[in-house]
């Protein structure tokens, strides 16, 4: 590769404004001074570059004499085909810097733009010589998922990608409306719902061949109930055990009655059974589960899954999914293309805006919400409820959204949309912010925020809002969420009401982080209360009563629900978005004819 870029080099500096394949005159003291090495280093890379018949070098003889030096490889069409190079195995930031770095005068990087753009997306590939015929998936992402294990999922990335390697005992039909079997073909519960019981299909196997039995599971949730991010979904259980080989008994110590609900989240997925044998640093390299696709490669670069044909459920009809991992600064508007570069949820299809379509936008509308938490476990002006509800009234979403526009459709409420629709934000009151920051004795110190790259822009325009009522605002990453005052974050519920209360109870997610320990206690009481409640509606009264109590005191401030879109090739067929917003792979086919 450094071969390569010395010959940029030179090409770049030597060849401007000569044409192609011309003997340039050139002293070995102007190559060493291009290249920043000495004569004799020079005269090495040169003999390289011979090697490689990237030029052709002919010394000059006796004083006076210029040496001459032929470029065999165009630079433009050089660069490109280095370009791919290291695009097609996962070095895009490295493409990017060389096509910046050599190729201005050139149309290398128009021309890379124009192949990454048809290089992602539906792939159908003819069989050959008694190979048959493949269908993959290719699509890039800006972020890496943060871990394949769902005993720490907490990123609606993550648990998609979870879903498609792993099962669980139970499914939520979002169509449907209800559960669904899933390893388990059949399940019950006692009057109390406190004793539930799963009886487990034949034959299901994972990635490696083995079959699934009782053991699996128990192992995956006294593995989950340890020191894990979920362990919340099992915090009552006070027996898991196997009562044969496709039994499981679950005995909790207070009544749960969507104990069903909580086994179909991701967090409840099946492993096998000491891990296959293998170290946790190793699996989770490689993980085997039994969902649909089996992890082939997992690198910082990318990731490959392939097809599990023997899943319970029918193989999909995909052979691979190839999922490449972007460098995060080679985001659409810093390198200057509108069309490679986009995650599932910024996709819109044009074409298609019948009445259903709109309609299934609205739907995966519901699920989503962007949030604003505030630390209450570190010291600060937030510690006031008066200048918390000064900051909500600032940070207008309406205007917000006004400004920002792109996915964010609806000023937030609550949680969901459905009650966010019904709502009327005040107009800002500067009298009744005035009144509040005098309330809370605001001082004018300084308030930190932690944000993912993924909400810079309502970072921003926060920072700059609140600036103009004196509070000053510094950024800082995500990663030093514990020494910041408040953040922004965004939950997706893809189980419903399962994870509104991991919204609250999963120790990765914000609001766990940074209620006090004293809020924090009140809300599991009546989550206790919520789950163990006989009626939906009385369910969701309990849930609707912590959110309401967040929302007046302003621990956390609901911004905006987004708008997640699918990008439907003309030839896909079977694609829906699921709650998280993504596409299941295992539904996608591609219709292609001759």
């Amino acid at each position: 590769m450094l071969l390569k870029e010395q010959y940029l080099t030179l090409c770049t500096r030597f060849s401007e404004g000569k044409e192609n394949f011309t003997p340039i005159e050139v002293t070995l003291e102007e190559l060493a001074s291009a290249l920043f090495c000495t004569v004799r280093n020079a005269k090495l890379i040169l003999r390289k570059l011979v090697e490689e018949q990237l030029i052709i070098w002919t010394p000059g003889r006796g004083r006076g004499n210029y040496s001459r030096i032929t470029f065999l490889a165009e630079r433009e069409d050089f660069l490109l085909r280095l370009s791919i190079t290291l695009a097609e195995i996962g070095e895009y930031k490295q493409a990017f810097e060389i096509l910046s770095t050599y190729g201005g005068g050139t149309l290398a990087k128009e021309k890379f733009l124009d192949w990454l753009n048809g290089y992602f997306g539906y792939k159908k590939e003819a069989g050959v010589e008694g190979t048959p015929a493949s269908d993959t998936l290719i699509f890039p992402v800006l972020q890496a998922p943060h871990t394949l294990d769902p005993a720490a999922a907490d990123f609606a990335f993550d648990s998609h990608l979870q879903r498609q390697i792993f099962d669980r005992l139970l499914s939520f039909d979002e169509q449907l409306g209800r559960i669904v079997p899933g390893v388990a073909h059949h399940w019950k519960s006692n009057a109390d719902a406190t004793e539930w019981t799963f009886y487990l299909r034949k034959g299901i196997r994972f990635h490696h061949g083995q079959e699934l039995t009782s053991n699996d599971v128990v192992f995956s949730f006294e593995r989950l109930r340890g020191d894990t991010e979920n362990q919340w979904l099992l915090r009552e259980a006070e027996t898991i055990e196997a009562l044969g080989p496709r039994v499981v008994r679950i005995r909790l110590r207070k009544a749960n009655r969507i104990f069903d609900r909580f086994m179909c989240s991701v967090a409840a997925s099946i492993l096998p059974s000491g891990l296959a044998g293998r170290g946790e640093g190793d699996f989770w390299n490689l993980p085997v589960g039994t969902g649909p696709f089996r992890v082939v490669s997992y690198t910082k670069h990318r990731i490959k899954l392939a097809a599990h044909p023997d899943y319970y459920q029918g193989r999909p009809y995909l052979d691979e999914v190839d999922i490449v991992i972007m460098p995060e600064d080679c985001a659409p508007e810093s390198i200057g293309y509108p069309a490679v570069l986009h995650t599932w949820s910024s996709f819109r299809q044009d074409a298609q805006k019948s009445a259903a379509h709109l309609n299934e936008n609205e739907e995966k509308l519901r699920q989503a919400c962007t949030i604003l938490s505030w630390n209450l476990r570190r010291e600060g002006p937030q510690q006031s409820e008066a200048f918390r509800r000064a900051v909500r009234m600032i940070i207008h979403p309406r205007e917000l959204i006004a400004e920002l526009g792109g996915p964010r459709v609806l000023p937030a409420f609550g949680f969901r949309p459905d009650e966010s629709q019904s709502r009327v934000i005040n107009p800002v009151r500067p009298e009744r912010v005035k009144a509040a920051l005098k309330e809370a004795g605001y001082d004018g110190a300084v308030i930190r925020l932690a944000v993912y790259d993924k909400y810079l822009e309502d970072a921003k325009w926060i920072q700059k809002r609140l600036a103009v009522w004196g509070i000053r605002t510094e950024m800082q990453h995500h990663t030093a969420w514990k020494d910041a005052d408040f953040s922004i974050s965004s939950t997706v519920f893809a189980e419903d009401e399962v994870c509104e209360i991991e919204t609250y109870l999963n120790r990765s997610s914000y609001l766990h982080r940074y209620l006090d320990e004293g809020r924090l206690s009140w809300i599991k009481s009546r989550i206790d209360d919520a789950i163990s409640a006989e009626s939906v509606k009385a369910r969701r009264m309990v849930l609707r009563e912590i959110e309401q109590y967040l929302r007046d005191e302003a621990s956390l401030i609901f911004l905006h629900h987004r708008r997640l879109n699918a990008f439907l090739h003309p030839f896909v067929r079977g694609i829906s978005l699921n709650a998280l917003g993504w596409i299941d792979f295992k539904d996608v086919w591609l219709e292609k004819h001759d």
